[in-house]
């Protein structure tokens, strides 16, 4: 798997604090499968100027040195867009030096003209990778299908899915949908991890889909590849009743609540 939204760089914002916090998640992530993960501390789109690349990758360096075998840790940023109209074309800005670059709006809600913003970073040359868009108040199926077709790439949160919230049914309806690209932990130095996407995948979801939105989707992304659109999350059914329970229903009379007309 593939997870490129984290913040385990030490010390920088508000995710972990140390490498020494940082080393227990990362022995878990390798125990969960997951190969690559993008570092993505995060950097207000108004100062990406002044944006401390340099003492970051130092810092990068120094947990990759730490970190357990078989996990690749990748420099990357997570951006707010606070501003309208700021330049993100910096190679540095990129998710694991790609020209990909993870946004997301400011916590006050949805900008004005989110959509003509998003577009117009994809036409300045990079790919706009749109986290966490069910926790915008406000989100709609039709507001991140435009999103979408400005030609930003849309990530979602896997804590979002363990929920009965109004994020969790927001998760929900974009999977139903259809509009969601790939999975994320946005692990903060905690629990969160991209197991637990796939594993609630597997309980609701197909191969298919695990596939796209914990690896397949990612990989395509770093490697400057188009991403594989993804099926609607398919609606569960409800389990058929056997003859055994139509026939307890004809004696006993059945539990389900009158319609009311």
């Amino acid at each position: 798997m593939i997870d490129i939204h984290s913040h385990l760089l030490p010390g920088v914002d508000d995710g972990s604090p140390s490498i020494a916090a940082s080393l227990p998640v990362l022995e878990r992530f390798v125990r969960d499968g997951v190969t690559t993960l993008v570092c993505t501390p995060h950097l207000d789109a108004s100062r990406v100027r002044t944006a401390p690349a340099l003492a970051y990758r130092a810092i990068l360096d120094e947990l990759r040195a730490a970190a357990p075998a078989g996990i690749a840790l990748e420099p990357g940023w997570e951006i707010m867009l606070d501003v309208p109209g700021a330049d993100l074309r910096a190679p540095e800005l990129g998710l694991a030096g790609s020209n990909a670059v993870l946004v997301e709006f400011p916590r006050t809600g949805i900008p004005p003209n989110s959509a003509e913003e998003l577009f117009r970073l994809r036409m300045s040359g990079i790919v706009p990778v749109l986290a966490h868009p069910e926790r915008y108040f406000g989100c709609t199926v039709e507001q991140v299908t435009a999103w979408r077709r400005a030609g930003a790439v849309t990530q979602l949160d896997v804590q979002a899915l363990l929920g009965r919230g109004r994020t969790s049914q927001v998760a929900l309806a974009l999977l139903r949908a259809g509009v969601i690209d790939l999975f994320s932990s946005d692990n903060h130095g905690d629990v969160r991890s991209l197991a637990m996407g796939r594993d609630w995948l597997h309980e609701h979801a197909t191969a298919e889909h695990v596939d796209l939105l914990t690896n397949e989707n990612a990989r395509r992304l770093l490697a400057g590849e188009p991403i594989v659109p993804v099926p609607p999350l398919p609606r569960r059914r409800r389990p058929r009743r056997g003859i055994g329970g139509r026939i307890k229903d004809l004696i006993f009379g059945s539990r389900r609540k009158p319609t009311r007309e």
